[in-house]
């Protein structure tokens, strides 16, 4: 492998917060990215230290105990500060929390969150006025929390000036890579990912992961029943009487009750089923793009492509180049 163009350390300094209850994966994603060692890349690397309010130690989910590096004062010498996903989207940030990510803010460090972790930027007032996501179960909760957020809740990462958040979990993955890739070229952040063994960037939204889970939790049995049935005849599930009619409820009852129960309307319940049969089928076999269409119950392949467009963002031919077995 060749190496990276050398580079100084300036702007290397990351710190993390800690706190109980934290997940361990998230943690997992920062020090992945700027924690290990990586001599072979030619290049100084980041310097990373954990702090934790107070500098105790911290008890994470699943019983496993971390010690900090120290207390908030760690986050005076950062570069960038990463929050990664808050146990507790109801709780309140701390006054000392608040005041030392505000601090970081204004001196000009990056401020970070990962999935949940929007929660501690809003509550610091670090999102007032600007773009930002979360994880598509809390988006929600963040914009009615915080009014003056601009939630987007398709994005797997957003940037607004020195603020960056990311969707749920695995998107703090991308946004570290770009992160890398602000810092040190497009190279390096190639060369993390080929270690990560993922895509330097993701294409497409988050909602494209949410969708058929969301419904799949619905309450009732002839809604549950309902979404099974969809899910086995695409083609014939675009008629909304149709489906109250096979639900046993009016119109209007019918469409009330799926939006309570699922979250979404029923006409938009078979979009998003479409498009989720069509990406599998994409990534699973080499049906030509005229038999996927047809299979996941499109009208025809340019029904398709203009789906693709507007949520996934990738001509379906694309998407099979990327994602296909």
């Amino acid at each position: 492998m060749s190496a990276l163009p050398a580079r100084g350390s300036t702007g290397r300094r990351v710190s993390v917060l800690a706190f109980p209850g934290m997940s361990a994966f998230e943690l997992g994603i920062a020090t992945e990215a700027f924690g290990l060692p990586r001599p072979e890349f030619g290049v100084d690397w980041y310097d990373l230290a954990i702090c934790a309010e107070g500098g105790a130690p911290v008890r994470m989910i699943g019983g496993a105990t971390l010690a900090a590096d120290g207390d908030l004062a760690v986050l005076a010498a950062a570069d960038t500060v990463i929050i990664p996903g808050v146990s507790d989207v109801h709780g309140d940030v701390s006054p000392e929390l608040g005041a030392a990510l505000r601090r970081a803010h204004e001196r000009g460090a990056r401020v970070v969150s990962i999935c949940s972790g929007a929660f501690a930027l809003a509550g610091a007032g670090l999102l007032d006025g600007r773009r930002a996501t979360t994880h598509w179960a809390f988006c929600e909760s963040l914009a009615r929390r915080f009014p003056r957020v601009r939630v987007e809740p398709e994005p797997i990462f957003v940037r607004d000036g020195p603020i960056w958040t990311s969707a749920g979990v695995t998107a703090g993955i991308d946004l570290a890579l770009a992160l890398v890739e602000e810092d040190l070229g497009r190279a390096a952040a190639m060369t993390v990912a080929r270690y990560l063994v993922m895509f330097v960037r993701r294409s497409g939204g988050q909602s494209q992961f949410s969708a058929l889970l969301q419904s799949q939790a619905a309450e009732r049995e002839p809604i549950r029943e309902l979404v099974a049935w969809i899910a086995e005849h695409l083609g014939d599930a675009g008629d909304v009487p149709a489906l109250a009619r096979r639900a046993g409820m009016s119109v209007r009852n019918f469409a009330r009750v799926f939006r309570a129960q699922t979250g979404t309307t029923p006409a938009a319940h078979v979009a998003r089923a479409r498009l989720e049969a069509a990406r599998r089928l994409l990534e699973s076999t080499s049906l030509p793009i005229e038999r996927v269409a047809e299979a996941a119950g499109f009208a025809g392949p340019e029904t398709l492509r203009r789906a693709f467009a507007r949520h996934v963002r990738l001509a379906p031919r694309e998407y099979r180049a990327r994602f296909g077995a």
